[in-house]
């Protein structure tokens, strides 16, 4: 049950919505229906802070309302094309460019965290480079002269982060109990999910891991890279890392520097997330314009991994299967995995839903960035989810979120980048490796050896009768001549 904190602060939210009229903006009037209107007109009494763009009046009530709604408008910050091109500059600054705290607290957070004064091992410690909702960046050179970047988490954040995460989870059971309509989003389980992020993020030893981790799956691929940690300058509060090549995304400057190609930055953005996703089930979940750095000629380099996203392998299945459907046109394919993986429920036609499928794809399929009105997509996409019963899958929200912030940001490198065209090459590659014949004999040699291990197991810990030996050497004989079949149907396709 909620605390009667929670209940205030939740209010509280609500008020400075109301308060920089931002809940239900007048810029807005003309799509409101009538009731609606009448809701937002008397809520208008009470704006007292009406100046400024849509945008500039939310940013600012977000900035005030605390990290994880910092981290909310981060993500409308990165789709120009949905919401608008002022709309989303306006917010931009949430990403990295949000007030600092004192250079004095930082140094001592540092020095206790590390148990060493910070001149100790740093040669020069600079002001902050960039603050965002949970910490803020540091230029600093080590007694080595190497250059690296120190990132310090905000004094208090973990308390702050407590009192925002039961406010959203109240959010959520309230939607639950009074928006019926929406229950299908899953509001309690999107909350959850956020919640739990966003606590892994307030361990930098987690994100140093993280980190270390996508370092290695990124260098396999070369779309992207990330800074080394420096291990000996990790806390629980305190990352160091060598400092990343080039200037932040989130600079207009990054995008203007000398022989820089737009074009095959946006496609590296696009293939690193997925190759990370597909190939290797685990991927950076936060890949805004303010942890991505780029230099000449399309060289990303990422950081900030507070936020690591995994897929299993039947996720990445399913993701591989569905792109590779909608890349190949084959809507009829792309309706039956997602009847296969259970999003959308049995007693709906794959045929139907396969023709709902080719109305959203056909249209933009091939399509530049700049000739595809994504917010008209995205309605139509909200639409369907609807008709057919389509929930949220808690298991897919990071994947969800981060397609969706890595499609506006490659759209605003390259305003004509094609997300399709530049997927491509990695669902192919995927494709070849994991459901060619080769790779479907090992699956099957593997699930037959999983059923021999079962029968063993059943048949080791009891005595069995006669007619229960009958039958386990029955499934043992159809195990292994099952798997003997397959393999040579296979492996005849293969060589015929």
């Amino acid at each position: 049950m909620a605390s009667l904190g929670a209940y205030l602060r939740l209010f509280g939210a609500g008020g400075t919505l109301v308060r920089n009229d931002a809940l239900l903006p007048r810029e807005l009037d003309a799509f409101y229906s009538p009731v609606v209107r009448v809701a937002a007109n008397t809520l208008r009494i009470f704006a007292t802070r009406r100046s400024g763009r849509p945008g500039e009046r939310l940013a600012r009530s977000l900035e005030g309302l605390g990290p994880v709604a910092i981290k909310l408008g981060q993500l409308l910050s990165t789709r120009g094309d949905i919401f608008g091109r002022q709309f989303a500059e306006d917010m931009g600054h949430l990403k990295d460019r949000l007030p600092p705290f004192p250079m004095a607290e930082a140094r001592a957070l540092i020095a206790q965290e590390l148990g060493r004064p910070v001149d100790e091992v740093f040669a020069s410690l600079s002001d902050p480079v960039a603050a965002a909702s949970l910490a803020q960046a540091h230029d600093a050179t080590l007694q080595d002269g190497r250059r690296v970047a120190v990132k310090v988490l905000r004094p208090g954040i973990d308390r702050r982060v407590a009192a925002d995460s039961a406010v959203l989870a109240l959010a959520a059971r309230l939607i639950e109990r009074l928006a019926p309509p929406l229950r299908r989003l899953e509001p309690l389980k999107f909350a959850e999910t956020v919640i739990r992020a966003t606590e892994l993020e307030l361990d930098l030893r987690l994100e140093a891991a993280g980190a270390d981790e996508l370092a290695e799956v990124m260098a396999r691929d070369g779309y992207m890279s990330a800074p080394k940690v420096l291990w000996e300058g990790v806390g629980k509060r305190v990352l160091t890392m060598e400092w990343a090549e080039g200037l932040p995304l989130s600079d207009e400057a990054a995008l203007v520097q000398p022989d820089l190609d737009r074009k095959a930055l946006a496609d590296n953005l696009t293939r690193a997330f997925l190759a990370q996703a597909l190939d290797h089930g685990v991927f950076h979940a936060d890949l805004h314009e303010g942890n991505l750095f780029a230099a000449a000629p399309a060289k990303l380099t990422a950081v900030d991994f507070g936020i690591v996203g995994r897929l299993g392998p039947v996720e990445r299945r399913y993701l591989a299967e569905i792109l590779w459907g909608f890349l190949q046109r084959d809507y009829p394919r792309v309706a039956q995995v997602h009847f296969d993986a259970g999003y959308v429920p049995r007693h709906h036609s794959v045929a139907a839903f396969a023709q709902a499928l080719r109305a959203v794809g056909e249209p933009v399929f091939g399509q530049k960035a700049n000739a595809v009105a994504m917010s008209r997509v995205l309605t139509q996409l909200f639409e369907i989810t609807a008709l057919y019963d389509m929930h949220l899958r808690p298991e897919l929200v990071l994947l969800q979120k981060t397609m969706m912030t890595v499609e506006g940001v490659a759209r605003r490198i390259d305003p004509r980048h094609d997300i399709w065209a530049a997927s491509e090459p990695v669902v192919r590659r995927w494709i070849a490796r994991e459901l060619s014949p080769v790779s479907r004999v090992k699956q099957f040699a593997a699930d037959a050896e999983t059923a021999l291990r079962n029968i063993a197991r059943l048949a080791e810990p009891k005595p069995v009768t006669v007619v229960e030996a009958e039958r386990g050497a029955r499934l043992l004989w159809f195990a292994l001549g099952a798997a003997v079949a397959g393999a040579a149907f296979l492996a005849g396709m293969w060589l015929s």
